[in-house]
């Protein structure tokens, strides 16, 4: 079987994460007559990342019209973004190939007719959680299977991790990691919360990790705060995420969070808004801790709360982590791998 993924994303965010981890989980199980293209955009980080995968090859495109003529044979057309699922939809109509679509976000579909087309011709839908499950299956195109992201599998350096734990000697850290876009991701909200305990709780200090649109307007807000420290991105995340004692994760939106399954991978207690997926893998006082969306007082409260109960962050990671074989790179592959075979068999 040859398997076509198709990513159009310009940069690299969870869901190209999430491409190049089935990518390489599938090559790396051994199916012995699996074959795999990535069509991506020749800028594309993933090439760099996928670089050396057993029987995988690239596909230029940097738009939906691009490459179609190119690509050789192929059993099945994987959509991965939204630009994708327009370019496999294209594929579809000029070659016949049968394609399924991933969808990552928790807000439904625009009601355009091209959209209508590539969702409603496609021989599966997924979403990553339930809330977009059943905004899926609103509009009635046929099933939706729920196939979940998975944790990325970090290997922290434990020399390198505690190097950063020591340049923060003394200090409860409390972090933060994603695309510093606040419509998206609420780093104001942890701010805002930052502001509250700065005096209240000196020793608490607050890390965010990663870039974006807004990251510049959110340091010049958060210069007078002297709890609070940018680090920007880090391609060695890991060493950052195991140094801290809690991972605070205030989206106003979000399709899953994967990147909460990292860092329950590392043992790293929660504390997260009850928005879109994240409740799919927060379970309130049992795997983490929910708080409303954009309220920056239960935030400072459940930030405090953690850091007075070692007992409560231990309990809230260990359960986290039993509950994580659900969310592994082999189950999610797996999931994928008996879906291709069902379609186009």
């Amino acid at each position: 079987m040859h398997i076509t993924h198709v990513n159009l994303a310009r940069g690299f965010r969870g869901g190209e994460r999430q491409t190049e981890l089935l990518i390489k989980t599938l090559a790396e199980q051994s199916h012995n007559d699996l074959s795999q293209t990535l069509v991506c955009r020749r800028d594309s980080p993933m090439r760099q990342h996928l670089h050396g995968v057993t029987k995988l090859t690239f596909q230029t495109a940097d738009h939906q019209l691009a490459g179609h003529f190119h690509l050789g044979d192929t059993q099945l057309v994987h959509a991965h973004d939204a630009k994708g699922v327009h370019w496999a939809y294209l594929h579809y109509r000029l070659k016949g190939t049968p394609y399924l679509i991933t969808r990552r976000v928790d807000a439904p579909v625009r009601k355009k007719w091209f959209n209508q087309q590539s969702y409603s011709h496609a021989s599966a839908r997924v979403a990553l959680s339930q809330v977009i499950k059943h905004l899926l299956e609103d509009s009635q195109w046929g099933n939706v299977t729920l196939i979940p992201s998975a944790y990325s599998r970090l290997t922290p350096k434990l020399e390198a991790a505690n190097s950063f734990r020591e340049d923060f000697r003394d200090k409860f850290l409390v972090g933060h990691a994603g695309a510093v876009v606040d419509s998206h991701k609420g780093q104001r909200v942890l701010l805002k919360a930052a502001q509250m305990l700065e005096h209240q709780a000196p020793d608490i200090h607050f890390i965010f990790l990663g870039d974006g649109k807004d990251a510049e307007a959110l340091k010049a807000e958060s210069s007078s705060l002297g709890n609070v420290s940018w680090l920007g991105f880090k391609s060695d995340i890991a060493n950052y995420l195991a140094g801290l004692d809690i991972f605070a994760f205030p989206s106003r939106n979000e399709g899953l969070g994967s990147v909460i399954l990292d860092v329950m991978q590392l043992g790293i207690p929660v504390i997260a808004t009850d928005v879109g997926g994240i409740p799919d893998i927060v379970k309130h006082e049992h795997t983490g801790l929910l708080i409303p969306s954009s309220d920056a007082e239960s935030l400072a409260k459940g930030i405090i709360r953690l850091r007075e109960d070692p007992a409560l962050r231990q309990q809230l990671a260990q359960e986290a982590t039993e509950h994580l074989d659900q969310y592994s790179p082999q189950s999610m592959a797996a999931s994928y791998w008996h879906l291709y075979q069902s379609i186009v068999n």
